[in-house]
């Protein structure tokens, strides 16, 4: 039961919710909906806990507060929003929901019902779960406030996610970077976007998280005034001129700087646009938006040296997300490289509240590009979700990629405009214009040179696609096509036109293991399934290779799958095979990564893509034969693994002595001069009795760079090795190597 501190704290919290109400629901009889559905939903989770320990109707109320002030929804969301566990957690039904608030908020219910019923389906398989997946996208057909309701759900779930057992936290953390974080930012809420990267980073990364933070805080105090002394003459200007307007100054987020160390392998001192400042000003009637942005433009450029490859106009060519802005970087006091964001209020609204602050100015009359530009992205995610062929997995992937990639824009000989993902090629474009193009294209002229359908696009080309009658759709083409629609067209006229798909596949994979003398015994077809992650067993492997889903390009690499593990070294000697199964796994109590030099083996696999070492921050996930294989948890691979097969995340635990050593590699550069190699390898190995195993070291013009592959104990050997190698002279930066 709940205490009386328990009600003061829901009506204090309620309180703030209605204050936010009055502002948005158009009369009174909306305001009254929203204490309706409260006192619904209030009643419905009476004497119910959070895992905080927190009554449980604070967390639709959480999630009404995003709802209407992060997002800017009316009415019917906010009710939706707090009632959109009912459903699930009480005996509630949907037709209650209807009868008691109508069809629509029923249906916003019963969407985001379904939605949470999917993700918490912790017994999927790999495909199932992609289904769900799949489910959760069709509600941008059905009402995309469906979509954004979950967001501001997912978002205070992160928020809170400290109360949630770590392997649940493992997978609602990889869920959100794979599919909701490419989502929000897609429908421009960039706000949500970085507030859930930076949750990600803080749990995934925590050493990283807190050293960014930290070094964040520093560089404010060192130069927090020096952007003041920049911003003061921009003032002046504005001023001089007659705007109203606000400037906001901001930092670089944790996770958009780890982002980039972790690209480049750079270091945080080598991060020159920490600092950025923003403008929005008031539009005045005499000129356009673009125009007076245009006209501010050039008062900053009137002041500061600007790079010119880093200006950016989408007011002009707004991005898919409908994201208008006019960005420009120029050369402040001291040598600081810092980005300037011009934006009308307008644009300010919907950069802040995405989709939903579009269809408030569309409401009012305001009309623009990037309303279409919503639109139109809209209409590819339909094709893709609706597309009869779409294998789950495959989908997932498909549109995981749609999220995550930046346009290009194109030109046809007509002087026609074409917006495609980037790295789409001349037959993606082919297909954008009209299928049958598509299916009959042959080649492609690019800016007057013929080319073939596999040319990958730029911005501002200008194509044209050649055609033949007699031309049909090949196989080979799904190895170069980067559109989802493409592909689908392809697979489907493919369909079409090949009856035995099975036994074209089986032929072209029997000839290739053939070719390495290699029969196809269960064995290795059990193997190929695995990697592969087909699920329908041979059958359904020899079609997908028919038809050109599956690529054999990597069949070396299939077919070495767990053969040989050089990640392991102990007393020189490199360890094959060294895991052992410890039995049946326990989700509800940590897994214990060790390892027992008496006969040399460890309790894990260790994972090729990210090699971890002892003192990671870790996942583990349970594989077929009962072992578990470790990823960093900042790992892309196993975000994605996680986010298809959250069923076999493993809490994992690191035990406290590790006497094998591990593979890690170090990334080194600095200044060449004679003898530096030999002080480098007698630091390493001499002095602090490490083992390496390569050495791959460049110089040029005076200046050495390179990488080195070595055996420590754990983390905290390592860190040991890079503070030692740091002091040596000439050396300029050392720092683990991430392996993209």
């Amino acid at each position: 039961m709940f205490t009386e501190e328990d009600y003061r704290l829901i009506e204090k919290e309620f309180d703030s919710l209605k204050i936010l109400c009055r502002k948005r629901c158009a009369d009174q009889q909306q305001y009254d909906l929203v204490l309706k559905a409260f006192d619904f939903a209030n009643q419905a989770h009476n004497g119910v806990r959070r895992r905080s320990g927190e009554p449980y109707i604070l967390h639709p109320i959480a999630v009404a507060k995003i709802v209407v002030d992060e997002i800017g929804l009316g009415c019917k969301s906010i009710c939706a929003a707090l009632l959109h566990d009912v459903v699930e957690d009480t005996e509630y039904t949907v037709e209650d929901i209807q009868r008691l608030f109508g069809d629509k908020i029923a249906s916003l219910v019963d969407g985001l019902t379904k939605i949470k019923t999917a993700l918490d389906d912790t017994s999927s398989t790999t495909t199932l779960q992609a289904e769900n997946f799949k489910r959760i996208l069709l509600t941008l057909n059905d009402d995309v406030r469906i979509v954004l309701i979950k967001l501001a759900d997912r978002l205070h779930n992160t928020r809170t996610i400290q109360f949630m057992p770590e392997y649940k936290r493992d997978k609602i953390l990889s869920e959100t970077m794979y599919i909701f974080i490419p989502l929000a930012h897609r429908l421009g809420l960039y706000s949500i976007k970085s507030e859930m990267e930076n949750i990600w980073l803080q749990y995934r990364e925590p050493d990283a998280y807190r050293s960014i933070t930290e070094k964040l805080n520093e560089v404010l105090l060192e130069r927090g005034e020096f952007i003041d002394t920049f911003i003061k003459p921009i003032k002046e200007d504005l001023d001089k001129a007659g705007y109203k307007y606000t400037i906001l100054k901001r930092l670089k987020t944790p996770y958009s700087i780890w982002k980039k160390m972790y690209n480049k392998n750079i270091p945080f001192e080598q991060i020159y646009d920490i600092f950025a400042v923003r403008i929005i000003f008031e539009v005045r009637p005499d000129y356009s938006e673009r125009d007076q942005c245009w006209y501010i433009f050039s008062m900053i450029t009137n002041r500061y040296q600007y790079k010119q490859d880093r200006t950016r106009d989408w007011v002009k060519e707004p991005k898919s997300n409908g994201y208008e802005a006019l960005h420009l970087t120029v050369m402040g006091p001291g040598g600081n490289w810092i980005e300037i964001q011009i934006r009308s209020e307008r644009m300010n609204s919907i950069a802040e509240r995405g989709l939903a602050a579009h269809w408030l100015y569309k409401q009012g009359g305001a009309d623009s590009e990037s309303d279409s530009e919503i639109e139109r992205w809209l209409k590819r995610v339909r094709e893709i979700l609706e597309s009869p062929d779409a294998n789950a997995l495959q989908f997932l992937d498909d549109f995981h990629m749609e999220l995550v990639n930046s346009d290009i824009f194109v030109f046809t000989p007509k002087g026609e405009q074409r917006k495609l993902p980037k790295g789409a090629t001349a037959l993606d474009l082919a297909y954008d214009i009209h299928t049958q193009i598509g299916h009959h294209a042959i080649a492609a002229k690019v800016n007057q040179r013929l080319m073939p359908l596999s040319q990958e696009l730029k911005n501002g080309d200008q194509v044209a696609i050649i055609t033949s009658e007699s031309a049909g759709p090949k196989r080979e083409w799904l190895s170069f096509l980067k559109t989802s629609k493409a592909k689908d067209m392809v697979i489907s006229a493919l369909k079409d036109s090949t009856k035995d798909n099975a036994k074209e596949g089986m032929r072209l994979l029997q000839a290739e293991l053939e070719a390495r003398g290699i029969s196809a015994m269960s064995r290795v077809l059990k193997k190929l399934i695995s990697y592969y992650e087909v699920n329908g067993g041979k059958e359904e492997l020899y079609s997908k290779i028919g038809i050109g889903l599956i690529d054999l390009s990597d069949l070396d690499k299939a077919l070495k799958l767990n053969e040989e593990r050089r990640s392991v070294q102990m007393w020189g000697v490199k360890l094959l095979n060294p895991i052992r199964n410890l039995g049946k796994i326990d989700k509800k109590h940590d897994y214990i990564l060790e390892e027992d030099i008496n006969d040399g083996t460890i309790s894990f696999n260790i994972a090729e893509c990210c090699s971890p070492i002892p003192g990671d921050t870790v996942i583990g996930f349970e594989e077929q034969d009962g072992s578990v294989t470790i990823h960093k948890k900042s790992c892309p691979v196993a975000n994605n693994l996680a986010s298809k097969e959250g069923h076999k995340i493993i809490p994992v635990k690191w035990s406290k002595n590790f006497k094998m050593s591990y593979l890690t590699r170090i990334a080194i550069n600095g200044i060449d001069r004679i003898g530096i190699l030999n002080d480098i390898t007698r630091t390493i190995s001499l002095i602090l009795s490490v083992n390496m195993r390569k050495l791959v070291i460049e110089s040029h013009d005076e200046i050495f760079e390179g990488t080195i592959d070595l055996y420590v104990h754990n983390t905290e050997d390592l860190e040991k090795l890079i503070k030692s190698l740091k002091k040596v002279k000439g050396v300029e930066s050392v720092k683990r190597y991430e392996v993209k």
